[in-house]
């Protein structure tokens, strides 16, 4: 259930004020969409708001297109919102406007005049809603001087009303966190079933899994060390994993840095008294080359002496999860957290497509996936089982892995920036 401090966006008033909307439609890749999972879990929120007679700017950012090393904004059709809008105008018979801004050199987008036009045009019904170039082009969106300030008194100047639901865009940036300062602010409806889905987490059926996977140990040690006190049963993968075999049982792996080392290390002194919950996966995909897998050999944690040195470890073999222990230990779990790809490369995805299984295996469990590439790789790997998922209630695809475990690291959905903003304000 939501928090009742949490403002829901159907407390407000939206008939016809303007409504500053912030999505997190970030799934164009190359000037096309990927994936529309995220645009289609924000539909009822953009139906609630015409409904209720609201005339909506949406915003959205797309990539990464602003480097943090040298301020440098790059505008690119690729990083676009085109196909967006075209797939919103298709999927809702409505008609958008995307506001002709220009970027001032490498600053990114500083006029936002245009945007008045597309103010006037949403008053006048010539469109039924605008969509703001991708909001990463905008100077001051992820700036931390006076600019994004600036960013969002502008921005805010041209709503009445502002409702966030893009659960997935954790950032504290001026279009998830700056506007609320400047108006009355609200969750949209995926935001709140976003959190109310996340308590199951914080509050799980009991015994409580979670599987956690990554390519580098220092963006997840502390949701780890946070989330390995709430659950029962902790599965790590990929490089995490790699790096806690280095250091757990004094062996050296190829590919694996003195970064991730010291990460593991550290994650392990962290979680004194909670070690046991770790579960091993005891057999691993040992290959002599990350750019095939024709040379590669299955080997069993317990013959691996102390002082050994591996090549790359790219996977967890199906082996793992064919063991009655490991079996046991996903069968009587009540709710499952999954945010894991086991294999390092798409070379090798045997590991993850028998551990997928073996969680669809347990009807009666909860099962919460997050992350786009977990959630990506399940409909890849298991097309069917993924069509009856979706549909299933005993499971849930978060929109954003990231925030998930920002969330799991601050302890309560309720201390994530952007949520945290809109119980402020």
């Amino acid at each position: 259930m939501l928090n009742a401090q949490v403002p829901s966006m159907l407390d407000a008033d939206l008939k016809n004020k303007i409504v500053l909307v912030r999505l997190d439609h970030n799934v164009v890749k190359k000037g096309k969409i990927k994936d529309s999972m995220r645009i289609d879990a924000t539909l009822s929120t953009l139906r609630s708001i015409f409904k209720q007679g609201g005339l909506p700017i949406l915003m959205s950012h797309v990539g990464r297109p602003y480097d943090k090393k040298t301020g440098i904004i790059t505008i690119d059709q690729d990083d676009a919102v085109e196909p967006i809008v075209y797939y919103l105008e298709e999927k809702l018979q409505l008609k958008g406007y995307i506001p002709q801004c220009h970027a001032d050199g490498d600053d990114g987008i500083k006029d936002l005049e245009p945007i008045a036009i597309g103010v006037e045009k949403l008053k006048n019904k010539e469109v039924d809603f605008v969509y703001l170039p991708n909001t990463r082009w905008f100077k001051g969106e992820e700036a931390k001087d006076i600019s994004a300030d600036d960013l969002a008194q502008k921005l805010a100047a041209f709503a009445d009303v502002f409702i966030n639901d893009a659960f997935g865009s954790w950032q504290a940036h001026v279009s998830t966190l700056g506007v609320t300062r400047y108006l009355p602010s609200y969750a949209g409806l995926l935001m709140q079933k976003e959190i109310a889905h996340l308590n199951k987490i914080f509050d799980p059926d009991r015994p409580f899994l979670a599987i956690v996977a990554g390519a580098k140990f220092d963006t997840k040690i502390g949701p780890l060390s946070s989330l390995i006190k709430i659950c029962d049963r902790l599965v790590l993968g990929g490089v995490i994993y790699n790096a806690y075999l280095a250091v757990k049982h004094d062996i050296r792996i190829k590919g694996v840095g003195s970064e991730d080392i010291a990460m593991a290390h550290k994650f392990l002194s962290d979680v004194k008294g909670y070690e046991d919950r770790i579960v091993e996966l005891p057999f691993i995909i040992e290959s002599d080359s990350i750019e095939n897998n024709e040379s590669w050999r299955v080997r069993d944690i317990k013959d691996l002496k102390a002082g050994t040195e591996l090549n790359f470890v790219l996977d967890v073999s199906p082996k793992s999860f064919e063991i009655d222990k490991i079996k046991s230990i996903f069968a009587s779990s009540a709710a499952i957290f999954v945010n894991a790809v086991m294999g390092y490369t798409l070379l090798f995805v045997d590991g993850t497509k028998s551990m997928y299984q073996l969680i669809d295996a347990n009807p009666a469990a909860a099962k919460l996936f997050g992350g786009g590439d977990t959630i990506q790789e399940f409909k890849e790997l298991l097309p069917e089982v993924f069509a009856k998922a979706v549909d299933d209630p005993r499971y849930y695809f978060f929109t954003g892995g990231g925030a998930i475990l920002d969330a799991i690291e601050q302890g309560s959905p309720y201390k994530m920036k952007p949520v945290e903003a809109l119980i402020k304000s």
